[in-house]
C-alpha cells in the first residue's frame, strides 16, 4: 500500500549503521537500503551515542553483550572479505610503483571506500588527494600505459617473456618501443622472465649398435620445411616416477611435429611413436636428414628398420659426447624445463602429460616467440614459409 509508514526493526537499523561504516557515500547507500538519508544519519548518530546498542522508536532495545560481541564479528568479517576482494581486484598492483597503487584506487574509488583501500596498500590517504589533485605528465602516464601493456604481454606467455619477445609482441600491437625501454619499465615493475637452469645431457650411447656419420653438420639453418629433423629425449620428474620425452622437431620453423611421452625408455615406447606422429604431420617428399644423438632408442635395430622403409630419410648422429651437435633439440628441453616443468609439482604422469600437451600444442608450437625465426612463433613462420612456396 503506497504511503504506508516503513517499520525498522533492531536487527534492519543495526545491520544498516554497520554496514555505513565500511561505505563512504552515505547517500548511496541509503538509497539502496530504500531509507531517507536523513533517518540513516540519525541512526549512525543515536548508536554513536549510545555504546550499548539502543535506539529510540518503536520501543526501546538493548543489545545483550552477545548480541554486541555478534555485531563486532560481523563488522570484522565484511573489514576482511572487503579487503580480500580489493587484493583480489588489485592482484598485480600490490608490489608495484605508488603511483600505480594511486591509479588503481582512483579507478576503484566508487567500488570500495578510499580508505579501505589505502589501509590495505599501506599508503598514505592525504598523500593519494595530493597525487589526485596534480596533474601526471604525459610521459608519466605514457609509461603506465606500456607498463599495463607488458603485465598483460607477460602474463599471455605464462611468466616466461623477457625484454626482448616483449618488445617483439608489443610491435604486433602496433606500439613502437625501443628494447631498453622495455628492460628498464619491466625492472622497475619488478616483472621477470623466468630463468633458464642448466641442462644435463643424458643420453645412454653405452651399446653395440652401429653409429652412423654426423651428416647434419651443425647446419641448424633449413629453409625448408621436412628437409632436417632434429630428435632427442628426457627426463620429467613427478611424484609417481619419471616420465620421458620423446620430440622431433623441424628445423625449418623449429615446430615439434612429433612427440611421445612414456614411462620406459625402449624405442617402442619412445623414438617410434614420436617418428610416426611426425611423419602424420609432415610428409617426406624430398630428401630428409633425421638427426639424433647415439642413444640406444636411435640406434636399435626396431627403429633402424623403421627409418629404412622410408627411401628418402637420411639418419644422421652426433659425435660421441658433443651435445652442440644437437643443440637445437636441447635447447627446447632447456626452454621446456624452465618455462613449463620447473613451474610445477606434477602429483601424478597423467597431469604432467597434460600440462606438457598443453605446453607444446597450444603454446610453443603455436604462440611463443622464437628469436631463431625472427621473433615469430613455428605456426607464423610455417604460414610465412608456405606464402613464399604459393609465390614462387
Amino acid at each position: 500500500m503506497s504511503g504506508e509508514r516503513r517499520v525498522f526493526d533492531k536487527e534492519f537499523k543495526l545491520m544498516s549503521v554497520e554496514l555505513s561504516n565500511s561505505r563512504t557515500d552515505l547517500a548511496a547507500l541509503a538509497k539502496e537500503l530504500d531509507v531517507p538519508p536523513a533517518m540513516l544519519y540519525r541512526w549512525r548518530r543515536e548508536f554513536s551515542a549510545k555504546q550499548n546498542g539502543s535506539f529510540p522508536g518503536n520501543g526501546k532495545v538493548i543489545l545483550s553483550e552477545t548480541e554486541q560481541e555478534l555485531a563486532r564479528l560481523r563488522k570484522e568479517l565484511r573489514d576482511t572479505q572487503l579487503e580480500r576482494d580489493i587484493l583480489k581486484k588489485a592482484n598485480r598492483h600490490f608490489l608495484q610503483e605508488r603511483w600505480q597503487i594511486f591509479g588503481f584506487i582512483k579507478d576503484h574509488r566508487k567500488i570500495f571506500p578510499i580508505e579501505k583501500m589505502c589501509m590495505v596498500f599501506k599508503v598514505s590517504r592525504s598523500r593519494f588527494y595530493t597525487w589526485l589533485s596534480n596533474k601526471l605528465s604525459d610521459t608519466a602516464i605514457e609509461n603506465q600505459t606500456l607498463i599495463d601493456k607488458i603485465i598483460v604481454i607477460h602474463g599471455d606467455s605464462k611468466q616466461t617473456y623477457g625484454s626482448p619477445r616483449v618488445t617483439q609482441e608489443l610491435y604486433k600491437l602496433g606500439v613502437k618501443v625501443s628494447r631498453p625501454r622495455v628492460a628498464r619499465l619491466m625492472k622497475k615493475a619488478k616483472i621477470r622472465s623466468i630463468v633458464k637452469r642448466k641442462f644435463r645431457v643424458t643420453t645412454d650411447s653405452e651399446h653395440t649398435y652401429p653409429v652412423v656419420a654426423n651428416k647434419l653438420n651443425r647446419q641448424f639453418k633449413v629453409e625448408k620445411i621436412a628437409t632436417a629433423w632434429v630428435s632427442d629425449i628426457t627426463y620429467i620428474k613427478t611424484t609417481q616416477g619419471w616420465l620421458y620425452l620423446t620430440i622431433v622437431l623441424d628445423l625449418a620453423d623449429r615446430r615439434v611435429i612429433g612427440w611421445a611421452l612414456s614411462s620406459t625408455m625402449k624405442a617402442i615406447d619412445t623414438v617410434i611413436p614420436a617418428w610416426k606422429m611426425a611423419l602424420k604431420n609432415r610428409s617426406v617428399t624430398c630428401e630428409l636428414i633425421f638427426h639424433s644423438d647415439r642413444g640406444i632408442q636411435y640406434a636399435c635395430n626396431e627403429f633402424k628398420s623403421l627409418l629404412d622403409k622410408s627411401p628418402l630419410v637420411i639418419r644422421s648422429m652426433s659425435r660421441k659426447g658433443n651435445c652442440w651437435d644437437n643443440a637445437v633439440a636441447e635447447s627446447f628441453f632447456k626452454t621446456l624445463k624452465a618455462e613449463c616443468v620447473y613451474q610445477n609439482t606434477f602429483i601424478n604422469k597423467h597431469q604432467a602429460a597434460i600440462i606438457v600437451f598443453e605446453y607444446i600444442e597450444t603454446w610453443y608450437n603455436r604462440k611463443r616467440l622464437h628469436s631463431a625465426l625472427g621473433y615469430m612463433s613455428p605456426k607464423e613462420f610455417e604460414e610465412l614459409l608456405n606464402m613464399q612456396k604459393i609465390a614462387a
